[in-house]
């Protein structure tokens, strides 16, 4: 497997932008969630770069990549057109995409702008935001008591509750990350800053900052020939596996991959059966 290295490209508007590459075999554009946070808490994606030869973008404003001009452009649909230069300066018919959490909003909205070049789409806990996928309180409460065992379940349980109720503290948030991961130790403790890592909080700020044309993104995935592969964690609030199956039922060839016992994290709380459902999804 080759070392880590970084290729270099312009955004459209001509911010300079960074994606570094790791891995061997075909490879896989991979765009992290926060929003707006670097892709270095991405790692080798659980040892997926085994398989796929690695390409983690660095977002406008975060890692290596530029601070634009224009703060406007930190909008998940104008980052669109940051997928699209590197497509062209990889000389790429196709890309074949993964994305994590919120940086699904740009994959989805790449696929329903330029669905001829998506060679394939891998969804790992994705926000269901931009597609309009509603996750209530009940679905997250159904997830959430599955941990009643657990020795922190207490404490974040009533963080939730007050979340719930609308009387949530900054505390609080920060209380119910537990929820987020299918296990909590200390080796995962000691991973939060690694992955709490690079975000932009300016940039988080105006990733949503536009009117949705959730009917039109519908309909749009509704007609992508890709094939889609959604993996979801068993024990994740922030996407549960029924709002999961809502999601994947939106495109016509989705795969729909629950991974036990994982959170929002899938590939750290059990590396070999992610790699194992990624790494065997293949484009037709």
């Amino acid at each position: 497997m080759s070392g880590p290295t970084e290729v270099g490209f312009e955004g459209a508007d001509g911010t300079a932008l960074v994606a570094h590459i790791t891995g061997a075999g075909e490879p896989l554009v991979c765009l992290p969630g926060g929003p707006m946070q670097a892709s270095s808490y991405l790692g080798d994606l659980g040892g997926l770069a085994a398989h796929r030869s690695l390409l983690l973008l660095d977002p406008r404003g975060t890692g290596g990549s530029g601070v634009p001009a224009d703060v406007a452009t930190y909008r998940c649909d104008r980052q669109v057109d940051d997928l699209e230069a590197l497509r062209r300066h990889r000389g790429a018919d196709r890309l074949d995409l993964l994305a994590h959490s919120a940086g699904a909003a740009i994959a989805v909205l790449y696929a329903a702008r330029y669905p001829e070049r998506v060679g394939s789409l891998v969804l790992v806990a994705p926000s269901p935001r931009v597609v309009g996928v509603e996750v209530t309180d009940a679905d997250r409460r159904a997830v959430a008591e599955q941990r009643r065992d657990e020795p922190w379940f207490p404490t974040a349980w009533a963080a939730f509750e007050r979340i719930w109720s609308g009387d949530a503290t900054v505390a609080d948030v920060d209380a119910i990350t537990p929820f987020l991961h299918g296990r909590w130790d200390e080796e995962r403790r000691d991973l939060l800053p690694a992955l709490d890592a690079g975000r932009n909080d300016e940039a988080a700020a105006a990733y949503y900052d536009l009117d949705l044309d959730v009917d039109g993104t519908r309909a749009a995935l509704g007609a992508l020939r890709a094939p889609v592969l959604l993996v979801a964690g068993e024990l994740d609030v922030a996407l549960p596996p029924a709002r999961a199956a809502d999601y994947a039922a939106l495109f016509p060839d989705a795969t729909l991959a629950v991974q036990p016992g994982a959170g929002h994290y899938p590939w750290l709380d059990d590396p070999e059966r992610f790699v194992s459902a990624v790494s065997g999804f293949r484009p037709r």
